[in-house]
């Protein structure tokens, strides 16, 4: 701005010591001074404001920062809330992958094992059960509407099914993981997000939910079951096909080689009713939504 005062006030030098020169040259001289001193107030006005801008922002931190009472116990809540969170979520997270990595340490009773996959046999477009690792896992786009977590009615009944087994003697002292993934295909669909679902992780996460407040209206323990979600992170299947993002869109519930602390041990001679398979309940087969995967979310 010196430089621009400077420039100016050598226009009006050089306009004194050029005695003679046309009024239409001096009349160009005097409008650039005038608008080159109208640009430098403006750039001083907004520099002020600027400045007062700043200097208003600063004081709010420091107001923020050292005001005490109310706002600083409501951060340190929140903060210590976080923390708590966080610790669960690595608890799940360690449990996850304890039980992931227990083939063949812990397998289930033959009875509660055989029960188990006669329901995936009723359930075939529904339902898969892992054996060796104790995991039933529910096929997302069988479970639940393109980019949705609420349970199709199909799917309610099968799990309604599932609650009697996890609620016999066999299975009763068992506690329960129940987990939620997606493919890697980003939500994108605005009435997926504005949902809730805002992304992947939100949406298995929700996918799960669904399932376990399923298991728990059916008189399953909370006290057995945690949930939690895993996005894309842990696929078992390659995302390059649709074949194999229909596989990884699932939700897994861990029968856990552990048992509830304050439950019942395992009974050796349970009472598990079969159910007579009903090709009523049987949803459309998962290859029927191959190529779909976008309108899943």
């Amino acid at each position: 701005m010196s430089r621009l005062h400077q420039w100016i006030g050598l226009s009006i030098v050089s306009l004194s010591l050029v005695g003679c020169v046309s009024q239409e040259k001096y009349n160009t001289m005097k409008l650039d001074r005038d608008r080159l001193a109208e640009q430098l107030g403006t750039a001083q006005t907004e520099a002020s404001s600027a400045r007062s801008e700043a200097d208003a922002y600063k004081n709010q931190l420091a107001a923020v920062m050292n005001k005490e009472g109310g706002s600083g116990a409501m951060v340190l809540n929140l903060t210590q809330q976080n923390a708590e969170l966080q610790r669960q979520l690595d608890e799940i997270n360690r449990r996850y992958a304890d039980a992931m990595q227990n083939v063949g340490k812990g397998p289930l009773p033959e009875v509660l094992s055989n029960a188990l996959t006669d329901f995936a046999r009723q359930n075939p477009d529904l339902v898969d059960f892992d054996a060796a690792r104790g995991i039933v896992k529910f096929k997302s786009d069988v479970t639940f509407a393109p980019g949705s977590a609420d349970i199709t009615g199909n799917a309610k009944s099968a799990i309604a099914r599932f609650s009697q087994i996890l609620n016999s003697s066999a299975a009763a002292g068992y506690e329960l993981m129940d987990a939620g993934h997606t493919d890697n295909t980003a939500v994108v669909n605005p009435a997926t997000r504005n949902a809730g679902h805002k992304d992947n992780w939100y949406l298995s996460a929700h996918r799960a939910i669904a399932v376990g407040q399923a298991l728990l209206s059916d008189h399953v323990n909370p006290q057995r079951l945690a949930v939690t979600g895993y996005a894309d992170q842990r696929p078992i299947a390659s995302n390059a096909s649709e074949s194999g993002k229909a596989s990884n869109r699932r939700v897994e519930v861990l029968i856990l080689p552990t048992t509830v602390r304050n439950g019942a041990p395992v009974a050796n001679t349970p009472q598990i009713k079969k159910a007579p398979i009903n090709k009523d309940s049987i949803a459309a087969p998962a290859a029927a939504v191959e190529g779909k995967s976008a309108l899943n979310k």
